[in-house]
């Protein structure tokens, strides 16, 4: 069995069901979101977990917290695996960083890669930092089921990356809702994307939940 490696973004927070700018900012999960990592662990405790990746943000230890207690593996926690730092946008709604940072938002649509959020980061450098723990796991692992946590823009960002997408156009081209988890099978012909943005784990009611 090749490695996989599978990308689990966190459950719900307030800012991801406002629709609100959320990187550096430390915020709980929601209600809804401990369920949601609840039932992810309930769907996946039985697998032969390798071991366990995780961003240091909270939102992201509260959601593998669950599997890491059911399967009794410690999370290994990789600053590279945080989200985007969206700078003075944090915490703000898309409509109202529209309005006030018109300029540097319409710069940011166009090319995140290169042109950052104000006084953020550009995508260009997530993947550096997030790249960096993908190598590290296929350097300690060949074969075996990996899950990394992380968040919205990071999971969107290494998967452009490894799949020879643009990373400019990480918003257009994957999608990455809460509790979703994609799958990159790393075979003989390079990284080979099995899964994208999974909620089968979900319940309906979950799935159906407004927001990111």
């Amino acid at each position: 069995m090749p490695l996989q490696i599978h990308f689990l973004r966190h459950g719900q927070t307030e800012l991801s069901r406002e629709n609100g700018f959320c990187g550096s900012t430390e915020v709980p999960l929601t209600a809804d979101g401990e369920e949601m990592a609840r039932e992810f662990a309930l769907a996946y405790r039985s697998f032969p977990w390798k071991a366990l990746f995780c961003s240091p943000r909270q939102r992201a230890r509260a959601t593998v917290a669950p599997l890491s207690e059911a399967i009794r593996v410690t999370p290994e926690f990789r600053d590279g695996l945080r989200e985007i730092d969206y700078g003075k946008w944090e915490g703000k709604r898309v409509d109202d960083v529209k309005r006030t940072f018109h300029d540097d938002y319409i710069a940011w649509s166009a090319d995140p890669a290169w042109y950052p959020p104000t006084g953020g980061e550009p995508a260009i450098e997530i993947a550096t930092r997030a790249l960096q723990v993908v190598e590290e796991i296929r350097g300690r692992f060949d074969s075996g089921n990996v899950l990394v946590v992380s968040h919205k823009a990071t999971i969107r960002i290494v998967l452009c990356s490894l799949l020879g997408i643009d990373v400019g156009r990480f918003r257009y081209r994957l999608g990455c809702p809460v509790a979703s988890v994609s799958v990159v099978e790393f075979g003989p012909h390079g990284p080979l994307l099995s899964a994208l943005a999974d909620r089968a784990h979900l319940s309906e009611r979950l799935k159906t939940l407004p927001g990111t």
